[in-house]
C-alpha cells in the first residue's frame, strides 16, 4: 500500500496558528483582514482539522468546525495552501471532517462556499432542499 502524502489531525497542538492566520487574513475571500485575535478566538472555540505533509510535517491545509456534538455542525474556514491545491487534499479534508462527526449522529453539517461546490459534493454535501426556510442575522 502506498503511503498517503499527508496526514489529517485534530490535535490543536499541531496547528500553526501563525500560518492559519496568514492564509485566512490575506488569501481567503471570506476572512480577508480578519484580526489575529479573532482567528485565535475562533480556533480556540472550535474543533480544528490540520492537514500535514507526511514527510516534512508542514501544515498544508486547515478546516474548523463549530458544533454541539449532538445535533448540528458548521464547517468553515476550509483552506488549502496554494502549493497543495489540485491534489485532492480539500476533498480528503472534508471527508475527514464528515467521518469524524459521523458517530455523533448530527442532523446536519452546513457550510457556505462561493467556489468549491464540486469538492464538497464529492463528500455528499448538496444544495439546501429548502433555502427559503433559512435565515441569517448579519451583524456586520
Amino acid at each position: 500500500m502506498t503511503p498517503t502524502p499527508y496526514e489529517i489531525s485534530t490535535d490543536p497542538a499541531r496547528l500553526d496558528r501563525d500560518l492559519i492566520h496568514h492564509w485566512l487574513s490575506t488569501d481567503a475571500y471570506w476572512a480577508l483582514g480578519r484580526p489575529r485575535a479573532t482567528t485565535d478566538a475562533a480556533i480556540s472555540a472550535s474543533l480544528n482539522f490540520g492537514a500535514y505533509d507526511s514527510a516534512s510535517a508542514a501544515q498544508l491545509a486547515y478546516a474548523r468546525v463549530i458544533t454541539d456534538h449532538a445535533t448540528f455542525a458548521w464547517l468553515c474556514d476550509v483552506y488549502v495552501s496554494p502549493t497543495a491545491r489540485g491534489r485532492g487534499l480539500g476533498t480528503a479534508l472534508a471527508t475527514a471532517v464528515r467521518d469524524h462527526l459521523k458517530p455523533f449522529g448530527l442532523r446536519r453539517i452546513l457550510l457556505a462556499t462561493h467556489d468549491a461546490h464540486s469538492v464538497y459534493a464529492k463528500v455528499g454535501f448538496e444544495p439546501l432542499a429548502a433555502p427559503d426556510q433559512w435565515m441569517a442575522l448579519n451583524l456586520r
